[in-house]
């Protein structure tokens, strides 16, 4: 089975029918769904709150990830919990006590995740790293969909999967902001292994088919990654 996982964003979905969108996306082979939620202060833009959520939480199996790109977040985590979020995401800019804000997501069940900025060093987030499951790197500065990729970020994943490797526990690297079919093997080489896709998703036009693709890009990209592991190890000698 694949490490990689695929989580739409329904910031791109169609709001219109986001029942229908989201069990699409899991028809699709999706593996999370990703939902935004801004406050219009902490970020230039309003979106989503916890009945939201709970309505997509309602009509799907698929883990429900939610990215809280809000000011003080700390006091919003027991309704996203009770809204059924299975991995709550905090940014690592907006918590004045970052430690006790992921203390209190584990404390309430959930995954918890840390959330840097493309213009945070990837240093602000070391020291939390032995209590959190997920990482997830901005790859576009955070408020709006259908963003060009940064291609800066790409040293700060590389450096986080070397984190990560160190722990004791598994923790998963995502990225969100940019990514495509054009990106997405760019930062799986730099050590991302789930890719948050808003607008190349939804506006793909036939979700299936886009999934099946970015899969045999990254079966690909796994079978390269394991020869050239097993050629250098080879070359190394006893």
């Amino acid at each position: 089975m694949s490490r990689f996982r695929i989580a739409p964003s329904i910031l791109s979905a169609d709001f219109g029918h986001l029942a229908d969108e989201v069990r699409a996306a899991e028809d699709a082979g999706a593996d999370w769904v990703h939902l935004d939620v801004m406050d219009g202060h902490f970020v230039p833009n309003l979106t989503i709150g916890p009945d939201i959520v709970r309505a997509v939480a309602n009509v799907t199996s698929l883990v429900v990830d939610v990215h809280l790109m809000v000011s003080e977040p700390a006091h919003l985590i027991p309704s996203f919990v009770d809204a059924g979020a299975h991995c709550i995401g905090v940014h690592v800019e907006a918590c004045a006590h970052l430690h006790r804000t992921l203390q209190e997501i584990r404390a309430a069940g959930v995954r918890a995740c840390v959330v840097l900025n493309p213009g945070t060093a990837p240093e602000l987030v070391r020291p939390v790293l032995p209590m959190v499951d997920q990482v997830l790197v901005m790859t576009v500065n955070p408020g709006f969909g259908g963003q060009s990729f940064i291609p800066e970020t790409l040293p700060k994943l590389y450096q986080l999967r070397r984190w990560i490797e160190l722990q004791h526990h598994p923790i998963d690297l995502s990225v969100d902001g940019g990514i495509s079919a054009d990106t997405i093997e760019s930062v799986a080489l730099h050590g991302a292994d789930c890719f948050i896709m808003g607008s190349a998703f939804f506006k793909s036009g036939d979700y299936k088919c886009f999934v099946d693709s970015i899969r045999q890009r990254l079966a690909a990209y796994e079978r390269h990654d394991a020869a050239t592991r097993e050629s250098q190890i080879s070359s190394s000698g006893p």
